[in-house]
């Protein structure tokens, strides 16, 4: 597995103000899930609408490819000596040991004590041999960094092996400082989640998809929008600027694969709901854009230079100006339309992360609105 670091984004220059970090879901800040802002993006054209409305963006033969990868409640408290961590849960590799990263609790204190409070800062990992000192009597080794290059993620082994059962009954979801608060886990998961049969999941949420009702879903299937479910469970997403992300384990069903070849071949839109969706599905897709069924671990970064083969469109939430995820947004729509939604992001007061609005990419032969036409109430 390998951590190394990739090229620089379009977005560098860009400043996102803190005010735009959205601090609570979505359905605390208004009606529902639902209940944020879709930024539509054909091409150069940007158009701002209600996610509500999402129906009348697609139409039918579209396919929304989602991810059923289920949040666990990744963080726990630990201990190494004498000094307090949280250990955040990466990633199960084959071999029963866990990538784990180690953070520095926030102290509840002073300025900004409500957002700090169950929050975490960045930490070294190591030195190799450590033992951390888990709730219920239970201990971590770290063996060695997962990247040679890097000393964030750290191999670990748990004793006795039972991950699940130790963040079932002690872990909670990984939060970072600009969220108001703790949430419950619910709050972490998506309409699409399911529970897989050996515990595993994603470290965090395939946020993506949170917006999403049973009710939105329903009025899509109608209108003849179809829904291929992928897996992949996702690592820490603390990664450091330029840092891709790394291998995480994946897997496309042979239905999901046959669903999107025939709408392919129907003139139907591939739409990834997540960078984890495409992700899968680009790991899947051969050199002339048939996806074929897969499963197994997934280092694919794209890129520009290394483009899509069978994604169409895209669907994400807002990303920060370094993050390596804004390649791929850059090898979907071009660097022109990227640089394009993103100022019109921050100039209308689009909210950023987990909790936040969500940017709709599609392809700009579809584009029939007005520049920057809007109906979001």
């Amino acid at each position: 597995m390998t951590g190394a670091v990739v090229g620089r984004t379009a977005l560098e220059g860009l400043r996102v103000p803190d005010a735009l970090s959205a601090r609570v879901p979505a359905e605390q800040r208004g009606a529902g899930r639902d209940d944020v802002r879709l930024l539509v993006s054909r091409g150069t054209e940007v158009s701002h609408h209600a996610f509500r409305d999402l129906a009348g963006q697609l139409r039918a033969g579209d396919v929304l490819v989602v991810n059923t990868s289920r949040t666990l409640p990744a963080a726990v408290e630990g201990r190494l000596g004498g000094e307090r961590l949280v250990v955040h849960f990466s990633t199960r590799g084959d071999d029963g040991r866990w990538a784990v990263e180690l953070r520095t609790p926030g102290t509840g204190a002073g300025a900004g004590a409500g957002r700090r409070k169950g929050a975490t800062s960045a930490r070294a990992g190591g030195p190799a041999g450590a033992v951390v000192r888990l709730p219920g009597g239970g201990h971590l080794v770290l063996e060695e960094p997962l990247d040679p290059a890097g000393t964030r993620l750290w191999w670990a082994r748990v004793a006795g092996g039972d991950v699940a059962g130790l963040l079932a009954r002690y872990g909670r979801p990984i939060r970072y400082g600009y969220t108001e608060r703790d949430q419950p886990l619910s709050a972490y998961q998506t309409v699409f989640a399911l529970p897989s049969p050996d515990g595993s999941g994603s470290a965090e949420m395939p946020s993506a998809g949170r917006p999403f009702t049973a009710r939105l879903v329903a009025e899509l299937v109608s209108r003849g929008v179809q829904f291929a479910p992928i897996r992949l469970d996702t690592g820490v997403a603390s990664a450091e600027a330029h840092e891709p992300p790394y291998p995480e384990r994946y897997e496309v069903p042979a239905t999901t694969a046959r669903l999107v070849n025939a709408a392919v071949a129907g003139g139907g839109r591939i739409v990834a709901v997540g960078t984890t969706a495409v992700r899968a599905l680009e790991s899947a897709a051969g050199p002339g854009g048939g996806v074929r069924a897969a499963a197994g671990w997934t280092d694919l970064v794209v890129t520009p230079g290394r483009g899509v083969r069978v994604v169409d469109g895209l669907l994400t939430g807002l990303h920060e100006p370094a993050a390596s995820h804004l390649l791929m947004l850059e090898a979907i729509a071009g660097r022109p339309a990227l640089e394009r939604a993103y100022t019109e992001a921050v100039r209308h007061l689009y909210l950023w992360h987990e909790f936040g609005d969500v940017h709709l990419v599609l392809p700009d032969e579809t584009a029939h609105s007005p520049s920057c036409a809007s109906n979001f109430r």
